[in-house]
């Protein structure tokens, strides 16, 4: 079966949106950690949780275009991607340390995506 270039930017795409999503994620509680007894409806209106909320609203539509061409068991493995995106991202933006394990658990993770896929 042959998968069309728009499905496979789909494939990558998504576990990249909902990564960014998770950081937009940690830095609002960053913000709303500086500011005790935030209410609910001040929370709501964060404007990283807005863009945030917007990025996985629009990551999930895409995920629900790739899976009208692929199966589940067929596209789900890539969302393991976001295990190895999401500490790579919390270096870059909250100067994180990942050990030696990380490393080991994020080759694990893209072997086992290749040898599912394959």
């Amino acid at each position: 079966m042959s998968i069309s270039p728009w499905v496979w930017a789909g494939l990558i795409v998504t576990p990249v949106m909902i990564s960014a999503g998770q950081v937009l994620f940690k830095m609002t509680g960053m913000r709303l950690a500086g500011r005790p007894g935030s209410s609910f409806f001040g929370v709501l209106l964060d404007p990283y949780l807005l863009t945030a909320l917007v990025i996985y609203g629009a990551g999930t539509l895409i995920w629900i275009s790739v899976l009208r061409h692929l199966t589940l068991s067929q596209a789900y493995p890539v969302m393991a991607m976001t295990f190895v995106l999401v500490p790579l991202a919390s270096v870059a933006f909250f100067g994180e340390a990942l050990g030696l394990r990380y490393w080991i658990g994020a080759a694990l993770i893209i072997t086992g995506m290749i040898v599912i896929s394959s």
